[in-house]
């Protein structure tokens, strides 16, 4: 069991402030500082310092609240352990981003549940931002993602190296000849919602053009990518997705690559966990499984 003062500092961590923290926990503000005070003590260095009035955490502070997090994270998974042990199952819950887990995992996990029928999954699919809250607070034990997250904080594998890419209705009638990106920027975008990696992986890609966003005419942020997908088919927009999403529609003609001299982009879909979990040779084990089924479909 986590020790309270460990709670109380990840609380203040969270929250950044020692009034609202006591208000969160349900203790007066004193015994939020005596609890700090006394992991300082424990290991001999300040968590936090002030900045004018802002309180700020210290490099050992970070570097105690990423393995307080991982702490936490594996008590969570050792609970669920044991209360499935009696039943005799292996209880896995993960986490997978749109693409990952619409288009990737569903072919995988068929093959799963043939070779493996004893086990009891629980997949969430939420874009990056929502799984990597969920593995921090051990809703999840592990997640495959598109986008991307710090690296200091977790522990990962490289699943697979996936094109994106510009895509249209075959007879999408454009506003202009289409050579480059800004070409497009006439064109209604349709795009995912903020928090997502696919739509992450397109910011960045503009931002480093000194483009954004809101340089096309017209946007809709939508969160589904099956509704994006029949937009795009039925010409209301233009849209950037991997290629393993639309690979079907490629084929049978539904949809077409907008081919850009200028955009060339590849991005790792990425299994993590979090940095330092006790259960890092379960995760591997797990990704190597998924890896061998991937790579018979």
């Amino acid at each position: 069991m986590q020790d309270f003062r460990m709670e109380t500092f990840l609380t203040v961590c969270q929250c950044m402030n020692f009034t609202r923290a006591s208000e969160e926990l349900n203790i007066t503000q004193p015994a939020v500082s005596q609890h700090i005070r006394y992991l300082e003590k424990h290991y001999q260095v300040k968590l936090f310092r002030y900045e004018g009035k802002k309180l700020k955490m210290t490099p050992a502070g970070e570097m105690l609240r990423s393995a307080a997090m991982t702490m936490m994270h594996d008590e969570i998974s050792l609970e669920n352990q044991i209360r499935h042990l009696s039943e005799g199952f292996q209880d896995i819950r993960f986490g997978a981003t749109m693409t990952v887990g619409e288009i990737v995992m569903a072919r995988i996990l068929k093959r799963y549940l043939s070779v493996y029928p004893d086990a009891h999954l629980h997949m969430e699919v939420a874009n990056t931002q929502e799984l990597l809250h969920k593995l921090d607070h051990g809703d999840i034990d592990f997640a495959i993602v598109e986008g991307f997250f710090k690296k200091s904080e977790y522990d990962f594998l490289h699943y697979s190296t996936e094109d994106y890419i510009a895509v249209c209705s075959p007879s999408y009638p454009f506003h202009r000849k289409v050579k480059r990106l800004e070409d497009l920027f006439d064109e209604r975008l349709l795009l995912r919602e903020p928090g997502s990696g696919t739509r992450e992986v397109l910011e960045r890609y503009l931002d480093s053009k000194n483009f954004c966003v809101e340089d096309f005419v017209k946007t809709a942020e939508i969160g589904s990518l099956h509704t994006i997908k029949e937009l795009t088919k039925e010409g209301l927009g233009i849209t950037f997705l991997y290629e393993v999403a639309v690979r079907e529609e490629l084929e049978n003609g539904e949809l077409k690559q907008i081919e850009l001299k200028d955009f060339q982009i590849s991005h790792d879909f990425t299994f993590i966990w979090r940095r330092g979990s006790i259960y890092a040779d379960t995760y591997q084990a797990l990704f190597r499984r998924f890896s061998e089924l991937e790579a018979k479909l």
